[in-house]
């Protein structure tokens, strides 16, 4: 059965579970080597990035549990000083 983009946005809440954050760059690179490229892509900034239909998926499996930290560029679990919304400074 072939990998989807909501296998992809699993693995990515499993690490998170396991170690709590997971840092873009990090997540892009072993995506694109477990995975392979269908799930990245190279910005224009020329860096790899994680494509839309798995981070919509990833949004979808975790909703208000996990929270994108700007600063960091990581998701990390919520805690209970995070601001509401996704997006947290």
């Amino acid at each position: 059965m072939p990998t989807t983009a909501k296998d992809v946005a699993q693995w990515m809440l499993d690490e998170i579970n396991n170690g709590n954050y997971l840092y873009q760059e990090q997540a892009a690179y072993t995506i694109f080597e477990m995975f392979g490229d269908d799930f990245v892509y190279y910005n224009d900034n020329g860096n790899l990035a994680i494509e839309k239909k798995v981070l919509n998926a990833f949004r979808t499996l975790t909703d208000d549990s996990v929270v994108w930290s700007r600063s960091e560029k990581m998701w990390r679990l919520r805690e209970d000083y995070d601001e509401p919304g996704r997006m947290q400074y």
